[in-house]
């Protein structure tokens, strides 16, 4: 399968001008294996998945490769799955793509960084840096966390998701709630303590 290179996206925008194509249509494109299905994905999907991958890696260059392996990845699972949500489905594929390649480019030099700190912060509750995505089986700890997070007031919820969903700076997360940058660090820190509180009562202790 060929992806679709940053020079055909143009006259593929511009074959498509005006038409708004519905998640439930690009996933058809997938089910007919047509190629049409990794251009409607980059054009609706492309900015949103490039953020995340930038937000964890910080460098233009190997986030573009990240978002790239993301249609990869996403063509070679749909068929047979057919994903709830595509926006988020693309999302978790991008984040453990960038999150992988992160640990596998700093293996030889730990630490630096926002997205080292981040998943050190993570790991107080979760998991070490090492083993935080595979510490135990994902969909048990994706339950749990998901209970974990419906406790939650909804801006703590935006709080929590924006820092150890979407690797978002403490800066950037305060700026866009318009609150302090010490209000969301002692945010995260109480709801870190809670969510490892939470998984030992849900029989989850790492």
């Amino acid at each position: 399968m060929k992806i679709v290179c940053d020079a055909e996206r143009p006259f593929l925008s511009f074959l498509m001008k005006g038409v708004d194509m519905e998640d439930h249509q690009i996933i058809e494109l997938y089910f007919q294996r047509s190629e049409q299905a990794v251009a409607e994905t980059a054009d609706k999907y492309g900015r949103y998945c490039h953020t995340i991958a930038d937000h964890v890696l910080g460098n233009p260059e190997d986030a573009e490769e990240c978002v790239n392996d993301t249609w990869f990845h996403t063509w070679n699972a749909i068929p047979p799955t057919r994903p709830n949500c595509l926006r988020a489905y693309l999302g978790k594929i991008t984040r453990n793509l960038s999150i992988n390649r992160f640990l596998s480019r700093s293996a030889a030099k730990r630490g630096g960084g926002e997205t080292a700190a981040i998943l050190d912060e993570l790991s107080d509750c979760v998991a070490a840096r090492e083993t935080v995505e595979s510490a135990i089986d994902e969909r048990e700890l994706g339950r749990a966390i998901s209970g974990f997070l419906e406790t939650l007031p909804e801006k703590k919820r935006v709080i929590f998701v924006r820092r150890y969903w979407y690797l978002c700076p403490v800066a950037e997360i305060a700026e866009s709630l318009d609150e302090g940058e010490s209000m969301v660090k002692m945010s995260l820190s109480r709801m870190r303590g809670k969510l490892r509180d939470y998984l030992e009562k849900e029989g989850i202790i790492l």
